[in-house]
Formats: structure tokens, C-alpha cells, sequence
């Protein structure tokens, strides 16, 4: 079993995308985390990964494709993954899509956590990262046990410069028009299954589990 959770920043997608991988028996393969694992490694791939991240910019299609499939190719690697952050444009997904078909694998399903843009904004506007292991809190819907520390690594939570309402609203921007064709470049493969995002933690879990068990079943029925 093989999914993509695809979702705006402020969706819950990382939060989602652990639960269901843990609920299913499933790999959760996050970008961040392979990235952070490739600097421990010290190889020629980590420094280029290392340069970008020191920089604050996004690590090019090439390197984070190669940092992906590195993983999946891996020995040992498991028979089902929750690909979480990865791909984020149309030529990471055709890089993903060829790989698979190599090994004798397929994307199932690609979940799309929708979100309204009003509901995002209230998320990322209040949200607060850990310096440590970038876990997300929001003093509303998600506030840490103990105020200014990771529930996860008791690491010093922070706000970034970039979760302010302003700059929260073009990154939504971004986002939305460069994802756009990947959220139809899957819907065209008739692999794109929309959940509701809004909702409790919980409610949105017990959403998706039951989506994609159905849409399984349905599969196998036919």
C-alpha cells in the first residue's frame, strides 16, 4: 500500500499522515525527516542538503528526489508507505511514479486534506514550531502541555517569521497554484480521494481511515 497525503500548510498533514501510518501498519516517510537523517549520514548528498537548509531555501526537485528514492530503494525498506510532503509538484511525482513502476509498485491513493483558506489562516497565524523536531502547536487547538516547550522533546517552541498573517496569506498562495496541477495530475489517474480536514484531531483521523478503507474494499470488490 503505497499514499500520498497531499495538503495546504496548516492542514494537519504531517499530524495525519503519523497517525493513519501507525493505525495502518504503514512507513511514514516525511521529507524534513529524511533530510535531518541525511545530514547525520555525512555524505556528499547530506552537504548539498545541508548547504539549501542552512540558507532557509527549499531543497531542489533533483536532491529530494534522490533523498526519496534512496530511502525506498533501501535494504530493508517496508511494503507500504504514507509519503508525507513528498512530491510537491508534478515532476517529483512523475520521478515517484517511474521508480515504483521499476520495483513493480503503484501509487494507490493520494489523499487531499481540504482545508478552508479561513480555517488555515487561523491555524498558521497562531502557530508555534519546536526548534528541535519542528513539531506544531497552535494555543487554541493544539497548545503544548507545558507552555513554551515540546510536548515530544521538551525542545523551545518559537514563532516563525513566515507564520504571520501576511506572509501566511502568499504562502498560501504558493502552495495552492503550484499544487494545483498535482492535485489534477492524480485526479486524472483516478487516484485522488478529498478528505475533510477541519474538525478535531481525532475526527479527522477516524475520516480518513474509514475513507480509505473504503475506498481498499472497494478495490478489492472489483
Amino acid at each position: 500500500m503505497y499514499i500520498i497525503f497531499l495538503g495546504a500548510p496548516g492542514a494537519g498533514k504531517g499530524t495525519q499522515a503519523a497517525r493513519v501510518a501507525q493505525e495502518l501498519n504503514l512507513l511514514h516517510i516525511a521529507t524534513g525527516d529524511l533530510f535531518r537523517q541525511a545530514l547525520e549520514k555525512g555524505t556528499e548528498l547530506a552537504k548539498q542538503v545541508k548547504a539549501y537548509m542552512e540558507q532557509g531555501k527549499l531543497v531542489p526537485d533533483e536532491i529530494t528526489i534522490r533523498v526519496v528514492l534512496e530511502r525506498i530503494a533501501a535494504p530493508g525498506s517496508p511494503s507500504g508507505v504514507i509519503f508525507d510532503g513528498f512530491p510537491r509538484n508534478r515532476k517529483q511525482a512523475e520521478a515517484l511514479d517511474r521508480t515504483l513502476a521499476e520495483q513493480g509498485k503503484v501509487i494507490d491513493k493520494v489523499v487531499y486534506i481540504r482545508v478552508s483558506e479561513k480555517e488555515l489562516l487561523k491555524r498558521l497565524s497562531g502557530r508555534w514550531i519546536c526548534r528541535q523536531c519542528q513539531a506544531s502547536y497552535h494555543p487554541v487547538d493544539s497548545p503544548p502541555k507545558v507552555r513554551g516547550k515540546c510536548d515530544r522533546c521538551g525542545g523551545e517552541l518559537y514563532q516563525r517569521s513566515d507564520d504571520k498573517l501576511e506572509t501566511v496569506k502568499k504562502r498560501l498562495q504558493v502552495y495552492f497554484s503550484e499544487t494545483a496541477p498535482l492535485i489534477d495530475y492524480y485526479a486524472r489517474a483516478s487516484k485522488l480521494l478529498e478528505v475533510d480536514g477541519e474538525g478535531s484531531v481525532d475526527e479527522v483521523t477516524a475520516r480518513m481511515i474509514a475513507a480509505l478503507h473504503g475506498e481498499f474494499a472497494g478495490s478489492r470488490e472489483r
